[in-house]
């Protein structure tokens, strides 16, 4: 099972120096912790930390984790009430590809 430690890491190494974003994404997974995506800094980080984003996606650890492995549909958790974004959601969409292990 992934922690949170392992989980940013793999996402810095899919965000790169510059992931196309533009804008500031934060992964709120509840207790499990906070990733910080800064897309409009260069070069892009990612971190762990708990600031303004211009996107807030919101979803449990487990949720996460299933849609990151493919076994959560993005679209269906949304529908559901699994997944819950606050902010531009354009910007929330471009995310799948950085968050897919």
């Amino acid at each position: 099972m992934a922690d949170l430690a392992s989980v940013t890491e793999h996402i810095r190494g899919a965000v790169g120096s510059d992931s196309g974003l533009g804008k500031t994404v934060k992964l709120d997974l509840g207790d499990a912790g906070k990733i910080y995506i800064d897309g409009a800094s260069s070069p892009n980080s990612v971190s762990n930390d708990d600031k303004p984003a211009d996107a807030t996606v919101s979803m449990s650890w487990d949720d996460f984790i299933a849609l990151s492995d493919g076994k959560l549909d993005p679209m269906m958790a949304f529908m559901q009430g699994k997944l819950k974004i606050a902010g531009d959601m354009m910007i929330a969409q471009k995310l799948a590809p950085l968050l897919k292990r």
